[in-house]
């Protein structure tokens, strides 16, 4: 049926089936990437958690790498530039505006991907219509042409309109559901990955009440 449609539906086809192996490779990569961030993020807040000072993150098997580590990273940052002020409320700002920043430009990079999945979902339906109209309006040249309406005239064109609502359909489908999924999971790391926030806006605080205690 793919090889003996027009010039004009195949590439439609070619481009459905694209979409459709592009779809499920997003899937397989953001799905271990997701499943990744999150329990490392769960792990590094269990620990900032269990934790008394924030140095105490710095060895921990959360902490080698990843946004955990950045996160931590920004707020002994924030504690070393701000050493000697005396303003701990400045302090517990300038940490907290810091980890938000740096949340939300984690969260846009893990959403890299999901645009495709979203262009997919909303386009590829589209796209299998435009192959069955060309088919339909083949099988009405070929009616024209031959002057009668025989089904061995107009069976190919309507056959080839068919598949591509079908592939249209096929590509369609999955990327919607893996979109709303992801969807999802990314709003769960994000809660996982503002938990650990808190936590260590927590630790930061504690620590600066110790110092002032200690003075």
């Amino acid at each position: 049926m793919f090889l003996q449609a027009d010039l004009v539906v195949k590439a439609v086809m070619v481009i459905l089936l694209l979409a459709s192996v592009l779809t499920w490779t997003v899937m397989l990569a953001k799905s271990r990437e997701l499943a990744r961030v999150r329990r490392a993020l769960v792990d590094a807040g269990k620990d900032a958690g269990q934790s008394q000072r924030l140095l105490d993150l710095a060895d921990t098997p959360s902490m080698p790498h990843g946004i955990a580590r950045d996160l931590f990273d920004a707020a002994r940052h924030e504690l070393q530039l701000s050493a000697g002020i005396e303003s701990h409320a400045g302090i517990r700002e300038r940490v907290q505006s810091r980890l938000e920043r740096l949340e939300l430009a984690h969260v846009r990079e893990l959403r890299t991907g999901m645009g495709v999945l979203a262009t997919i979902g909303a386009t590829a339906p589209f796209i299998g219509l435009f192959g069955t109209v060309w088919g339909i309006m083949n099988s009405f040249v070929g009616i024209a042409e031959s002057g009668t309406t025989n089904l061995a005239v107009v069976a190919p064109g309507i056959a080839e309109a068919l598949l591509a609502t079908a592939l249209g359909l096929v590509a369609a489908i999955p990327a919607v559901i893996v979109y709303n999924h992801f969807a999802r999971v990314l709003a769960s790391v994000r809660g996982a990955m503002g938990d650990l926030s808190a936590a260590l806006q927590q630790l930061v605080s504690r620590d600066l009440d110790r110092a002032a205690q200690d003075r």
